[in-house]
């Protein structure tokens, strides 16, 4: 486990090890989440970085709902039989 410090204006320095692996950028941003007493940082990942971002992986599988019909809404100062 790897710690960091707390400064005192709020500021925390990700280790480089994690921002290598990371592949975090200066300037990048990141997401803050509280989730059960903790503190996750998520990076928001640019589209150069979301290119191979899930190659290797299986295609998802879904499966469409049937098509449903279009029924248009009454216009307004018509009359409907």
């Amino acid at each position: 486990m790897t710690t960091s410090l707390l400064s005192p204006k709020y500021p925390i320095v990700i280790p480089k090890g994690i921002r290598q692996t990371l592949d975090l950028k200066p300037g990048q941003r990141l997401n803050v989440v509280e989730k059960d007493g903790h503190i996750e940082l998520r990076p928001i990942l640019t589209p150069e970085q979301l290119i191979g971002y899930l190659k290797g992986d299986k295609p998802l599988k879904f499966q469409r709902e049937p098509d449903r019909k279009f029924q248009q809404a009454p216009r307004h100062g018509t009359s409907h039989p």
